[in-house]
């Protein structure tokens, strides 16, 4: 869907939220902003949810964007439109957000997304990022070692900090009983027209195929898996390199962007999240609510989501040999519909959107004075 160029509808009032995305890419993060904006408007809060640039995907959110292109200066004119407090969601938000806000005079809240300890890599990226970041009133991290990590590498005192986890609709993913998911499994095939098994065990890797998301790992682990069949749902620069992996060893469909997650999970037996480094990745967030046991590599705050050999394994290295061991144990049809039910107590106790938006609601209230 084509994203709206700036000035395509009115700006934003005095009493509105002006949340900031990095593109109009249907990613993980994008997605999750555009629903926490909906869920504080069901809560008396107006929010316009605005893209920084176009996305070069082929999967892309109807958002209007303040930019002709990647880092165009013309966003930071864009950015000077009135309102009572400007949310950025993301590193890439950071220094436009933070300049932005300055010249409108309006309070800037940043969400770092991911882990901070990501950024630091080198001591010029951490001093752009600790310059940036101290222009923010409030820094919100989504797991407490995040916060720490804010502190710690960028100075970001105690009392500008918040700790407010990602949401996710918990409406939107339900359980599917295990012996309901061939029939999803068949359904999924033949709308995508791709060779799924129905029979065979089926595990899911949605995200992007990018390096820092590592999917070459889940292909790589499925030539230990003969009997599992693995779904690669996404979009990105290692999308090429995914398909050519992928018919070189083990049963695996790449079957690019999906619009319908839940669909995809309620026809998965697993997930796997092989990735260097995350946040608190909403996908796997959605299938703890959707019932299924994850296997994801010990990065960043997935430990908040998956509480190892109770709802999902964590992984402690990058051998597919340890991958494989991990999947085939929640695999087991006792054991991963008992890991199941936990993922969705879980995920639903702690990260229901609603519950998630009531807490920046009282934030922003307290930011923005006018803001409801």
């Amino acid at each position: 869907m084509p994203e709206r160029p700036a000035g395509a509808r009115p700006g934003a009032r005095r009493d509105r939220v002006l949340q900031l995305v990095t593109s109009t890419d249907r990613r993980g993060a994008e997605v999750a902003a555009t629903q926490l904006g909906d869920a504080l408007g069901r809560q008396g809060i107006a929010v316009d949810t605005v893209a920084l640039w176009p996305g070069t995907g082929s999967a892309r959110l109807d958002l209007e964007t303040l930019g002709r292109r990647r880092r165009d200066p013309s966003t930071l004119v864009a950015l000077t439109r009135r309102a009572s407090v400007v949310v950025g969601q993301g590193s890439s938000t950071l220094p436009f957000g933070a300049m932005g806000s300055v010249a409108a005079r309006t309070p800037f809240v940043y969400r770092s997304i991911g882990d901070p300890a990501f950024w630091a890599t080198t001591a010029a990226r951490r001093a752009r990022v600790r310059l940036a970041i101290q222009r923010a009133r409030i820094v919100v991290a989504i797991w407490p070692g995040a916060a720490d990590a804010l502190t710690r590498l960028y100075g970001v005192a105690a009392g500008r900090l918040e700790v407010i986890p990602n949401g996710v609709p918990a409406d939107a993913f339900t359980p599917t009983p295990i012996d309901e998911r061939p029939a999803r499994r068949r359904a999924l095939a033949a709308s995508l027209g791709v060779g799924i098994d129905p029979d065979r065990p089926m595990v899911t890797y949605l995200g992007a195929l990018s390096p820092e998301k590592d999917p070459l790992l889940a292909v790589a682990t499925m030539d230990r898996l003969p009997h599992v069949q693995l779904v690669v749902a996404g979009t990105g620069p290692l999308a090429a390199e995914v398909r050519v992996r992928s018919r070189e060893g083990g049963d695996v469909h790449v079957i690019g962007a999906v619009d319908d997650a839940a669909a995809l999970l309620a026809a998965s037996d697993a997930l796997v999240v092989p990735s260097r480094t995350e946040g608190i990745p909403a996908v796997a967030i959605e299938a703890g609510m959707a019932g299924l046991p994850v296997v994801a590599c010990t990065v960043g705050g997935l430990a908040e989501v998956v509480e190892d050999g109770r709802t999902g394994r964590l992984v402690g290295d990058r051998r597919p040999e340890s991958m494989a061991a991990a999947l085939a144990e929640v695999l087991d049809p006792s054991t991963g519909e008992a890991m199941g039910q936990a993922a969705r107590e879980r995920c639903v106790a702690r990260f229901a959107l609603d519950a998630v938006a009531a807490r920046w609601a009282t934030l922003l209230g307290q930011v923005g004075g006018t803001v409801r």
